[in-house]
């Protein structure tokens, strides 16, 4: 990961913001508990996370990633948006990591997922593993089949995404439901995405 976002993530947010859609919106569900705790796995360039923290001023943010490069680059941003005191940044496999070594916590209120699972080989492990931290939810956002837009879109994009390692992951929704059955999912944008929420 590191060798793919060395030079990525110094354009990444300004790229992405253009196609990775709902993210915003995903943010304004959280609904984050007055002094609450949120963890993102796979927080990247820390651009959720920042967003997170100005829309709930009273929350206490965590952020994880396996990419030093990125984190790097999330380090920064939070120091530049003066938010160093509420956004804690580890490095960590998001399939493996020891919440309470990381951060002291072994819980979180609200625990995120934002275009990471189509990047995470064994992303069904990641998802056990953000569940078995959630104290109150977890929401998560990813790409979809796009199985409601044009065909030639769908294959586009699919083959596009292949080129930055990325996969839609086709068996989310079951997988979902399998790890638990209250899992709200429902794709966006005609299919472009796909959303999750569990709650506690």
């Amino acid at each position: 990961m590191d060798a793919i976002y060395a030079r990525q993530r110094h354009f990444y947010d300004l790229t992405r913001k253009y196609y990775l859609l709902g993210r915003d919106r995903l943010i304004a569900r959280l609904d984050v508990p007055s002094g609450g705790t949120v963890l993102e796995v796979g927080c990247g360039t820390g651009r959720n996370l920042i967003a997170v923290a100005k829309r709930y001023p009273a929350a206490k943010l965590y952020g994880l990633d396996i990419s030093e490069e990125m984190l790097t680059t999330a380090r920064a941003s939070v120091t530049r948006a003066g938010l160093s005191d509420r956004i804690v940044l580890q490095q960590a496999d998001a399939t493996d990591f020891d919440a309470a070594a990381l951060f002291g916590a072994a819980t979180f209120d609200r625990v995120l997922f934002s275009y990471t699972l189509s990047m995470i080989p064994d992303w069904q492990a990641a998802l056990r593993q953000g569940a078995s931290v959630t104290g109150g939810a977890l929401h998560l956002i990813d790409f979809g089949q796009f199985e409601r837009l044009p065909g030639w879109f769908g294959r586009g994009m699919k083959a596009w995404l292949t080129k930055f390692d990325v996969e839609p992951r086709a068996g989310l929704f079951d997988f979902l439901k399998s790890l638990d059955p209250t899992f709200a999912c429902r794709p966006l944008f005609r299919g472009y995405a796909w959303s999750g929420e569990l709650r506690r």
